[in-house]
C-alpha cells in the first residue's frame, strides 16, 4: 500500500521573495573568478562545517577544530569516542550525496536508507541500507522529558516513505528550494527510525538540492543556518495543532516551516558572496571561462588530479561510482575529447593525466593570504 502524499501551503510573499534571492546568488557565484585549487580549499572547510553543524544539532560536542583533526589526520579524543563516530558517519554520508549528485540519480528510498546506514555507521566504508523501525518511538524535550512529538506507528512508515519518494519524483517542475523544504519537513514528520533522523532529513535536502543543480559548488551550509538558532529551527518545524501525527500533523499547513526553510537558503547562499570575498584570491588568474568549457564530472575530476598526476580509469570511476566499464568508457571519451591523454596504453597498466592545457589549471598555488572563513558560534541552544 502507498499512501499519497499531498503537502499543504501556499507561496506568500516572503517566499517568493527569498526565491529570487536564492536565484540571484546562484547566478553571481556560478560566475565568480575562481581556480580549482581555491574552488576544492573552499569546498572541504564547507562539507567540514556541515558535518560539524549537523552532528552539534543532534548535541555532538566536537568543535570545528576537532572535527577537521578527526576527519583529516586521525587525531582522537579520549571520552568523545561517540562524538568521534557520528562526525566520521556523517561526512561518509556527505560523500555518498556528493557521488550520486555527479551521477545524476534520481532520489530512491534504498539510497535514503543507505545514507542512514551511514550516518550511524561511523565512517565505515560498507553499510547495508537500514530497515524502518518496526515499533513506536517519541521525541521527548531534552529539559522536561515531555513526549513533544509522537510520529506515525510503524505500519505506516513504509507507505509513507514510499509516497514521499513519489513525490520527490513527480514534483520535479517545482522549485527544488520548495521541493527540498517540503521533503525535509516530511521526513522528520514520518521520523522512520528510532535515531539518526535529524541528519538523514538533512542529507536528504542536501542531495535533493545538488541534484537539482543548487549544489552552489559544495560552498555553502544550511546546516549552520539550522544551528546558530536551534530553537527557531525547532519551532519552525514543529506543526501541527497536536504532538501526535495522526491528530494535526498530517494534515497541516506547512507554510511557516517553508518561509523559514527558504529564508534558510537564501542566507546561506548570500554567506558564499561575503566568504568568497574575505578568501581574497586576488592576484591570479580568471580561470572562470576555461572551467565553465569543462562538464560537472570534468571539473569533479580536476579535484583528484591536485592529488594524484596519473590516474587509472578505475580511480575516476570510483569518483562518481561508475563501474568498470562505464569507467573505461568516460576516460576513452575524454581522451578523444582532448581532456585526458593516454600514459601507459597496456591494457592492465593504462594510466590517464590531464592534457597540457588542462594542467596549467591546477598548477596555480593556492594564495598564501586566504585563511579558512571562521564562523562565529552558535548559542548553545537546546530543544
Amino acid at each position: 500500500m502507498q499512501i499519497k502524499f499531498q503537502p499543504h501551503y501556499f507561496i506568500s510573499p516572503k517566499i517568493a521573495n527569498d526565491l529570487v534571492r536564492i536565484e540571484a546568488v546562484k547566478q553571481k557565484i556560478l560566475h565568480l573568478p575562481l581556480t580549482p585549487t581555491v574552488l576544492s580549499s573552499l569546498r572541504e572547510t564547507a562539507r567540514l562545517y556541515t558535518t560539524h553543524y549537523s552532528t552539534m544539532i543532534e548535541g555532538n560536542r566536537l568543535g570545528p577544530d576537532q572535527v577537521e583533526e578527526v576527519l583529516k589526520h586521525q587525531g582522537h579524543f579520549p571520552g568523545r569516542e561517540r562524538d568521534e563516530r557520528e562526525v566520521k558517519g556523517y561526512y561518509a554520508a556527505l560523500a555518498q550525496v556528493e557521488q550520486w549528485a555527479a551521477q545524476g540519480t534520481s532520489v530512491k528510498e534504498k539510497m535514503i536508507q543507505t545514507l542512514h546506514a551511514l550516518v550511524m555507521a561511523g565512517g565505515k566504508e560498507k553499510a547495508k541500507p537500514t530497515v524502518y523501525r518496526d515499533g513506536q518511538n517519541v521525541i521527548r524535550d531534552a529539559r522536561t522529558k515531555a513526549i513533544v512529538y509522537m510520529p506515525p506507528e510503524a505500519k505506516d512508515v513504509k507507505p509513507l516513505m514510499n509516497g514521499l519518494v513519489n513525490w520527490i519524483d513527480k514534483n520535479l517542475n517545482l522549485p527544488c528550494p520548495l521541493v527540498a523544504g517540503i521533503a525535509h519537513y516530511q521526513f522528520a514528520t514520518i521520523h522512520p527510525y528510532y535515531d539518526g533522523n535529524g541528519r538523514t532529513a538533512r542529507l536528504l535536502t542536501t542531495l535533493i538540492l545538488h541534484l537539482g543543480e543548487y549544489d552552489l559548488k559544495g560552498l555553502y551550509s544550511l546546516e549552520e543556518y539550522y544551528a546558530r538558532n536551534l530553537e527557531a529551527y525547532y519551532e519552525a518545524i514543529s506543526i501541527g495543532e497536536s504532538h501526535n501525527y495522526y491528530m494535526g500533523r498530517a494534515g497541516a499547513d506547512i507554510t511557516k516551516w517553508i518561509e523559514y526553510f527558504i529564508e534558510g537558503m537564501a542566507v546561506s547562499f548570500e554567506n558564499v558572496l561575503k566568504r568568497m570575498d574575505e578568501a581574497k584570491v586576488q592576484g591570479f588568474s580568471d580561470q572562470s571561462a576555461s572551467l565553465r568549457k569543462l562538464d560537472p564530472k570534468q571539473r569533479k575530476a580536476l579535484e583528484l588530479f591536485q592529488e594524484f598526476e596519473t590516474l587509472s580509469s578505475q580511480q575516476i570511476g570510483e569518483l562518481f561510482g561508475f563501474k568498470p566499464r562505464t569507467s573505461a568508457a568516460l576516460c576513452a571519451r575524454w581522451t578523444k575529447d582532448g581532456f585526458l591523454t593516454m600514459t601507459n596504453s597496456s591494457n592492465k597498466g593504462r594510466k590517464y593525466k590531464l592534457a597540457a592545457k588542462y594542467q596549467t589549471l591546477i598548477n596555480q598555488k593556492q594564495p598564501r593570504q586566504m585563511d579558512k572563513v571562521q564562523p562565529n558560534k552558535p548559542r548553545a541552544n537546546k530543544p
